[in-house]
């Protein structure tokens, strides 16, 4: 009689406990198999008495089982993450990818104006965008232009008088920068039909 509620009560746990791990295991494609296994052994509890009366060590044939069970849902998860981690270093190349491409068009439809107008050109873009996963004009939120003068124009550098400068002649130039930054940012604007407030303006030493 003993035998009898152990092995009932046995079911009984075995049935609840099943449940719960259907409850709690994630939809992969792991799941049916361990539905599969749970599923025999609630088989092989129903036959207990049959191993018990041919004295089969119901243990020992079911521990292979689950530790095969468990190797290869380490290894489902290994090659899972595996696959995450590849998707995350396909996206990052192209987005990479997507944001030269948007780079050397800006620069290849401002640099001629800014050469002819001011003597300069960019050296380098950086955007940020409203939403991360966005990576498209339409979602830009800034553009930082850092500009420089052409090579050219560092080489070409003659002898000159001593310069002294003053504070009237620190202002000037002050002034003279200011305004050439907001021409210059009007300039972009137009040429990239952009919120001229969205653009900042650097050279490669400071902000202008």
């Amino acid at each position: 009689m003993h035998i009898l509620i152990q092995w009932i009560t046995q079911i009984l746990i075995f049935i609840l406990l099943a449940t719960i791990i259907d409850l709690l295991i994630p939809k992969t494609t792991m799941k049916k198999y361990i539905k599969l296994v749970l599923g025999l052994i609630l088989l092989l509890i129903f036959l207990k008495p049959l191993f018990l009366l041919f004295h089969f060590d119901l243990e020992t044939a079911v521990e292979p089982t689950m530790t095969s069970l468990f190797d290869e849902n380490d290894r489902s998860q290994s090659i899972e993450n595996t696959i995450k981690l590849q998707k995350k270093e396909i996206q990052a190349s192209q987005d990479a990818y997507i944001l030269k491409q948007m780079e050397t068009h800006l620069k290849s439809m401002a640099n001629t104006p800014l050469l002819e107008n001011y003597e300069l050109e960019i050296s380098d873009i950086q955007f940020t965008f409203q939403r991360s996963s966005e990576l498209n004009y339409e979602d830009l939120r800034q553009i930082i232009v850092y500009l420089k003068q052409p090579e050219a124009k560092k080489g070409a550098v003659s002898a000159v008088d001593e310069i002294v400068i003053n504070t009237e002649t620190e202002k000037a130039l002050l002034n003279d920068t200011i305004q050439d930054s907001t021409q210059i940012t009007e300039l972009l604007a137009n040429i990239w039909q952009f919120d001229q407030n969205n653009i900042l303006i650097e050279w490669e030493g400071g902000t202008l």
